[in-house]
């Protein structure tokens, strides 16, 4: 099930998201992150549904599980009733959010202000800047890359060293690799993601409105994407939510691991080195992409070490939607450093540069009490170097 717009009142969001349902088990509130690390008052997705049912939505939104929320999905998917809580908070914060209330963004607000200013019919970008001379792109492709907001970050985040850019180039050199010049639109916008779940529908949908323009301009039938956040975007809310655009799309650790299935892509093996990889929330519970990664990181002859908690089970990076990152997050992120330091490696995996921002974000913090010096590294920058 996935939510739709707002239902425009809290008894219809909890008819729609069956918080009726709720057996009061508790099963949620054992596996939140949140619950785990809030200090302030204690919260849980049981009991925030049970004010909900109790007619209390005042007190929902006032709630400090409201807008930490991760959205995570592990509480949906553990739920004995199929209460889908994540579905149930990205409703009921578009319905706070017309109310006149929002949650606290981090970073000056300048992610929800920049993704508020695509939004602008006339906007001229240089978002195409990072293209390098040896890097192949072609006007009339059949194949798009979506390449998100990662020039951006790289910007905003250059104080952690993050592979934004690297990640986009990178991308379109493996394509380049397989034979492929992909179409990179000048003029696409921000997905919205981080819009919807903070529960501005309206920037969301001129933004999915302005990226199926462009999109349907260029005449490809696939897009591939680097961002799990832009893939579900992509794959599952601009369909549902404003148009179907038609076009097949894959995450860029889908298309590569069928080509390698094929025969059409071989990495070299270059050493046993051991690494362990984070399963990106929106990559693994909400899009079911877990063996691809992974047979991607055997196919490179990589040693892959788990972590104690793994696909559907494993533990968020921490934040969402750039709202409410403070120390709750920190702790949630130390969390899944430790549980990574203790496989024994030195390099953790991910494929969402999120996750990374947010986990370099967390080797940066002053209060550590013992250095986690793990390298975080995108999955795509590490198959580039295996081509």
């Amino acid at each position: 099930m996935e939510a739709g717009n707002s239902r425009g009142n809290m008894k219809d969001i909890i008819q729609h998201c069956r918080a009726w349902y709720c057996q009061e088990c508790g099963k949620c509130s054992a596996v939140c992150p949140i619950t785990r690390w809030e200090t302030r008052s204690y919260s849980s997705p049981r009991l925030l549904v049970e004010k909900a049912i109790d007619g209390q939505p005042e007190e929902i939104m006032q709630d400090p599980l409201f807008w930490s929320c991760l959205t995570c999905r592990r509480c949906s998917l553990l739920c004995p009733s199929d209460v889908y809580f994540s579905d149930f908070i990205q409703e009921a914060r578009t319905l706070a959010t017309e109310c006149g209330q929002t949650g606290e963004c981090t970073h000056g607000a300048v992610i929800q202000n920049w993704g508020k200013m695509m939004t602008e019919a006339g906007l001229e970008q240089h978002r195409l800047d990072w293209i390098t001379q040896e890097l192949q792109i072609s006007d009339s492709s059949e194949i798009v890359y979506f390449t998100g907001c990662l020039p951006y970050y790289d910007v905003l985040f250059e104080h952690l060293d993050i592979e934004g850019i690297d990640i986009a180039r990178a991308a379109v050199k493996i394509l380049n690799h397989l034979g492929i010049a992909p179409q990179v639109m000048a003029g696409e916008r921000c997905c919205g993601h981080d819009q919807l779940w903070a529960g501005d529908v309206q920037t969301f949908q001129a933004l999915a409105k302005r990226n199926l323009e462009v999109l349907s301009a260029t005449g490809a039938k696939t897009i591939v994407t680097t961002c799990p956040e832009c893939a579900l975007m992509l794959t599952r809310e601009y369909p549902k939510r404003v148009a179907d655009h038609g076009m097949a799309v894959f995450h860029l650790t889908q298309y590569l691991a069928q080509a390698v299935a094929d025969g059409n892509l071989e990495l070299k093996t270059k050493n046993q080195q051991p690494v362990t990889y984070h399963d990106p929330c929106r990559l693994g519970r909400y899009l079911d992409i877990y063996d691809e990664p992974r047979s991607l990181i055997s196919a490179m002859g990589l040693d892959l070490r788990e972590m104690e908690r793994v696909r559907s089970a494993s533990l968020c990076c921490g934040t969402t939607g750039w709202t409410s990152c403070g120390q709750v997050s920190k702790n949630i992120q130390i969390e899944r450093l430790q549980e990574a330091s203790r496989t024994g490696v030195s390099r953790m995996i991910t494929a969402c540069v999120k996750c990374q921002i947010h986990f370099r974000c967390a080797q940066q913090d002053p209060q550590l009490e013992e250095p986690l010096d793990l390298e975080i590294q995108d999955l795509t920058t590490l198959i580039a170097n295996h081509l």
